[in-house]
């Protein structure tokens, strides 16, 4: 199923229960039986109806509400939600409130709510209906041609993305020279050397529809050998490109006599997005701050008579590289001897909430790329520099999807350029409630993490279990 044909399929979903939602609305409100008053208000209530439909087949088209565009998280598909239902409902208001046409608030509060309701269970239905087909077969089965994060991250990409209805079923590993001096992982099936023909034979093995190639190094004769028999025995043959870093930008291809040329462009932000931004952080950092200080005095105040000082300064590295002093709790960061009370004030980020006063000042926005010490920074390749080119925030991406200080600046500099590509007010305002999740669920998804170590191996625990079915070292040989 593409991209285009998933949305098309949510979008009518979607107005289907709109219609559901508004009768159920105006019989929770009004009854079964009407009498000639309700009439005239259900008569009212219609065109804000119509107006609702209207504006959300806009929504859908600006904005990413089907849930899999950036990979399936319940956490975005929640929040993107409901922002775009609560967008809605302040429109509908506003409207009756300039045209002065009485309408019943309770009923439209009633539909906002049935809407956001069946909105989420729709996508959890789609979602578990694609899973279900991914489980039951019948889809696009994948072998990755490759090694290293690329392929990992691939696999994983895949994952997150059951609309492709694409199933990795194999991890084709080419020889690097290091194979024979390390023993198979944990989990995983047999290594073995192979010509280039064998190749073609394990693949028809597992009935490989595709094979996709992410390499690290050029094309070699024997890889064009493999890429011919494998389209001349019916197998399509995907490539994701070398130097794939520098694709976490935003691209144009030219088509120049059958030679694809890309244009890359730097990812960041255009001064109307920074104005924006800086205006989001002004106004809802003010609300945020003084809605934590009923929770940080009382901290401080702990803080103060147990470790003698209650706030900290520490130097980060900002917009361009700048140094500043970053304010936050007296809390030590995965200390095993911290207190339990301290354990949870780090698990929680409520270290972290004295940091809207560095948002007020203009030195850190509430959404961007984690600010990192001097001593990180001054290790930062020329491609994980591009980080710095906003300011940094209080939570992004990056920690959304589980990557703390602990995790490599690498790692967390995919998630930030990611973020770059798409960044909006839009974009901000569903990370800051993502956060909300994240942070709510964050106990139990390390519980499981644990669990998951433990039972597959801590070598082993970025790996898919489907991926790592069939390895075979040498694949490219000849």
């Amino acid at each position: 199923m593409t991209q285009r044909r998933l949305s098309i399929s949510v979008l009518i979903a979607d107005l289907a229960w709109c219609v559901v939602a508004m009768g159920s609305a105006l019989a929770l409100r009004y009854g079964v039986h009407w009498s000639i008053l309700d009439k005239e208000s259900v008569l009212r209530l219609l065109p804000f109806f119509g107006v609702a439909g209207l504006l959300w087949v806009l929504f859908s088209g600006l904005l990413p509400l089907d849930g899999f565009r950036g990979g399936w998280r319940l956490s975005a598909v929640v929040s993107q939600l409901l922002l775009a239902v609560g967008s809605l409902m302040l429109i509908l208001l506003s409207g009756g409130y300039v045209l002065r046409s009485y309408v019943s608030r309770l009923a439209l509060v009633e539909f906002s709510l049935l809407l956001f309701a069946g909105f989420a269970l729709l996508r959890i239905v789609f979602y578990l209906s694609l899973r279900a087909q991914l489980n039951n077969g019948g889809v696009r089965r994948t072998v990755i041609l490759g090694s290293g994060h690329r392929a990992r991250e691939l696999a994983r990409k895949f994952d997150r993305h059951p609309e492709m209805l694409c199933k990795v079923v194999g991890l084709l590993a080419p020889d690097d020279g290091t194979s024979s001096s390390r023993p198979p992982s944990a989990g995983a099936g047999a290594v073995r050397s192979t010509t280039t023909l064998g190749v073609v034979e394990l693949l028809l093995e597992q009935r490989a529809d595709e094979v996709i190639l992410v390499l690290d190094e050029c094309i070699s004769p024997d890889l064009l050998n493999l890429v011919a028999l494998c389209r001349d025995r019916g197998i399509t043959v995907s490539l994701v490109p070398m130097f794939y870093e520098l694709y976490l930008s935003r691209f144009r291809l030219t088509d120049l006599d059958g030679l694809p040329v890309l244009q890359l462009a730097r990812p960041g932000l255009n001064v109307p997005a920074l104005v924006g931004k800086r205006a989001l952080d002004l106004v809802l950092g003010t609300l945020l701050f003084l809605g934590s200080i009923p929770v940080l005095l009382p901290l401080a105040v702990v803080l103060r008579f147990s470790k003698g000082k209650a706030f900290r300064w520490e130097t980060r590295c900002g917009f361009q590289g700048r140094p500043f002093a970053m304010l936050r709790l007296n809390v030590e960061r995965f200390v095993p001897n911290d207190s339990r009370f301290e354990d949870v004030l780090s698990e929680l980020s409520l270290t972290e909430l004295p940091q809207l006063w560095n948002v007020l000042r203009g030195e850190m926005s509430l959404v961007g790329p984690r600010p990192e010490s001097r001593n990180r920074v001054c290790r930062y390749s020329e491609w994980e520099q591009q980080r710095l080119t906003v300011k940094p925030g209080m939570t992004g991406l990056a920690q959304v999807q589980g990557l703390r200080e602990q995790h490599s600046s690498e790692e967390k500099t995919r998630c930030d350029l990611q973020y770059l590509l798409n960044c909006s007010l839009w974009t901000d305002l569903s990370l800051l409630l993502q956060t909300i999740w994240t942070l709510a669920t964050r106990p139990v998804v390390r519980q499981r993490s644990v669990v998951d170590i433990e039972d597959t191996g801590a070598a082993d625990a970025h790996v898919e279990p489907s991926v790592t079915k069939n390895i075979f070292e040498n694949a490219h040989r000849p």
